[in-house]
C-alpha cells in the first residue's frame, strides 16, 4: 500500500532527512586516509543520539551497525571494520535517523584522494543520474519514467552496470515502504506518481557488469566483477510540477571541497 503524506508529514520528514544530510556533513570533514570506517560508524551513531535521532539501521532486521559504509566493490550494506581508507578508495556511506517518529535515509560517495578518471566519470554519471531520476518524480508520471532515465544515462549512454537485485523505496513511518523504485525500467511503466508520495530514489550503478553477490555474512553486497560500484541516494517528495527534495547535498559538498583529503569529481 503507497501511503500519501500529507504537508505536514512532508515537512516532519525533511527535517529527519535534513539530520541525515548534516550527519554526512561531519562525517565529510572527517574522511581521511588512515582513518576507519568502523571509527566513522561509531560517530555517526554518537551524532545522531546526541541530536535526538534514532539510527534507525542499528538492529534493522539484526544489521549489527548504525550506518552502511561500503568501499570499492561492495555496492551496499558494507560493514564498518577496524581496515583503514586509504587515497583512491570510493567510500558509499549511507545513513537513516528516525527523527519524531519519521525516517531519513540517503546516501552519499566521496573518493579519498587522486583517483584514475574512469572511477571519477562513474561517480559524476551516478550523481546526474540520480538527478535525472528526480526530474520524473512529478505526479502523473510513472516509476518507469523515473526508472528509464536512470537507466538511460548509466547504462546505455555510458555503458555501466545497473543493479537489479537492489532497488529504491517508498518512505514514510517505515524505512521500507511501497513502491519499489528501480533503476532500470520502461516509460509509463510501474506505479502511477501521485503528489505527496515520498521516494528515497537510489542509483548503484557498477563500472563493469551489473551482476553483484552477497557475502557471507548475509549483508554485505559486491560487483561479481570486482569493479567499482557508486550509490547515491536523496530522499524526495512527488509534487504536480517538479519534484520536491527533502535531503541536501549542498552542506555535504562544501565539506567535500573543503576536505583537502577528498577528490571532488564534480
Amino acid at each position: 500500500m503507497i501511503i500519501i503524506k500529507t504537508d505536514e508529514q512532508v515537512e516532519l520528514m525533511r527535517k529527519s532527512a535534513l539530520m541525515v544530510s548534516q550527519t554526512l556533513t561531519e562525517v565529510a570533514k572527517m574522511l581521511k586516509p588512515g582513518i576507519t570506517t568502523l571509527s566513522l560508524d561509531e560517530f555517526i551513531g554518537d551524532y545522531i543520539k546526541d541530536h535526538n535521532g534514532v539510527p534507525s539501521f542499528l538492529n534493522y532486521h539484526g544489521y549489527p551497525f548504525n550506518s552502511c559504509i561500503s568501499v570499492n566493490d561492495v555496492v551496499v550494506h558494507g560493514f564498518p571494520n577496524k581496515n583503514e581508507l586509504k587515497d583512491g578508495d570510493v567510500v558509499s556511506i549511507d545513513v537513516g535517523i528516525i527523527l519524531n517518529k519519521w525516517h531519513g535515509d540517503h546516501a552519499y560517495t566521496f573518493v579519498i584522494g587522486e583517483v584514475a578518471e574512469d572511477i571519477q566519470q562513474l561517480v559524476r554519471v551516478t550523481k546526474e543520474s540520480l538527478y535525472k531520476g528526480i526530474e520524473k518524480a512529478v505526479s502523473g508520471n510513472f516509476i518507469g519514467d523515473l526508472a528509464f532515465a536512470i537507466q538511460e544515462h548509466t547504462e546505455k549512454k555510458h555503458g555501466y552496470g545497473v543493479v537489479r537485485e537492489l532497488v529504491g523505496h517508498g518512505l514514510g513511518q517505515s524505512m521500507h515502504e511501497d513502491p519499489q523504485v528501480p533503476n532500470y525500467g520502461k516509460r509509463g511503466s510501474g506505479k502511477k506518481l501521485k503528489s505527496g508520495m515520498v521516494l528515497a530514489i537510489e542509483p548503484m550503478i557498477n563500472m563493469g557488469k551489473k551482476d553483484v553477490f552477497t557475502e557471507s555474512d548475509g549483508w554485505t553486497i559486491r560487483t561479481k566483477d570486482g569493479k567499482p560500484s557508486v550509490h547515491f541516494e536523496h530522499d524526495v517528495c512527488v509534487r504536480k510540477d517538479k519534484a520536491d527534495i527533502l535531503s541536501n547535498y549542498a552542506p555535504i559538498e562544501e565539506a567535500e571541497r573543503n576536505n583537502p583529503n577528498l577528490f571532488v569529481c564534480g
